[in-house]
């Protein structure tokens, strides 16, 4: 399999396994299986009497959820399979003398630390910290997977398109601010703080004199059974949110202008239609994230606004790559 079209397949395995685990994360499915890498001992969701004999005497207390248990499981067998792809890709990155070899490295040994964040996500019960940290290493993984395969397919844009290289700063900007909104919208779900606010465009009551900012944003929550559906008091709750809301007004506000930018003063048909695809993603991803609070937050809107953060960091990543890369 050329390397391209291997790379193309393990990109599309990477938005699976990110849709996959909002998908979980969202269900409340998180710790449908209390163990890794297996569900409660087995390779699959034990169904048979046997099997869920085995469960009460090895796991006292639990009670085997088949539906929350494949949920878990199905994200855990695509990110396996995500895993042995990105082998694949460094495998075949090694033994060419054209494909870069210090990217490969890296994105493997990312891939084995996400890997100890999957099993640190159930095996402590997830810690938000940790569940955040699982998401953020999951949207970095699709951003270098996307800069190896521009590496690899020798994109340039024509000419350089000079007069739009000094947007790159804007550029860049954008990428670091939509990279710590997708950090705060992994607060804000990891600490169930999603429908803490119910009014727009900012917050019901007194909000402003409520903010928590220590305890909203600290990441020692003290030591608890289990940090399923959160342990965080409302105000604290609350902080999150509306700071995620905030988040998203500057980075709307920032990646709109640079969407702007580019449908009007790029001269590459690539960069203007980079431009056009950021300024619909980001209209779709502003809409998203507004039903998610006035429909309270219903499962398949909550999860398409994931997939949009997703497509909104690798739009921006090309965008950086096409700017920033020499002629």
């Amino acid at each position: 399999m050329a390397l391209k079209t291997l790379l193309k397949l393990t990109l599309v395995f990477t938005l699976m396994v990110i849709i996959m685990g909002a998908y979980t994360r969202l269900s409340d499915a998180g710790l449908g299986c209390p163990d890794w890498p297996g569900c409660y001992g087995h390779i699959k969701v034990p169904t048979a009497d046997h099997e869920l004999a085995r469960v009460e005497t090895h796991f006292p207390g639990h009670t085997v959820e088949p539906e929350k248990a494949w949920l878990e499981m199905i994200h855990r067998y695509i990110a396996s399979g995500l895993g042995v792809l990105v082998i694949i890709i460094l495998v075949s990155c090694l033994k060419s003398r054209e494909a870069p070899r210090k990217l490969p490295v890296f994105i493997f040994l990312l891939i084995l630390f996400q890997g100890a964040l999957g099993a640190w996500t159930v095996t402590m019960k997830l810690m938000p910290v940790v569940v955040m940290s699982h998401l953020l290493g999951g949207f970095t993984l699709l951003s270098l997977l996307t800069l190896l395969y521009l590496r690899t397919s020798g994109f340039r844009i024509p000419g350089g398109d000079s007069p739009m290289r000094a947007y790159r700063t804007l550029a860049l900007t954008c990428l670091a601010v939509l990279v710590a909104q997708i950090l705060l919208g992994g607060w804000t779900s990891s600490n169930y703080a999603a429908l803490a606010c119910t009014e727009l465009p900012f917050c019901e009551g007194d909000w402003s004199q409520n903010l928590r900012l220590a305890d909203a944003f600290s990441p020692f929550q003290g030591t608890h059974p289990s940090f399923e559906f959160g342990v965080l008091d409302y105000h604290a709750r609350m902080t999150i949110h509306v700071a995620h809301r905030f988040g998203a007004m500057i980075t709307a506000g920032l990646v709109g202008l640079l969407a702007i930018r580019l449908l009007r003063r790029a001269h590459s048909s690539a960069l203007r239609s980079a431009g056009g695809v950021l300024l619909l993603l980001l209209a779709l991803q502003v809409a998203l994230g507004i039903s998610n609070v006035v429909l309270g937050l219903p499962l398949a809107v909550a999860v398409a606004h994931n997939l949009g953060a997703a497509l909104l960091l690798v739009t921006l990543v090309f965008i950086n790559y096409a700017l920033w890369r020499k002629v």
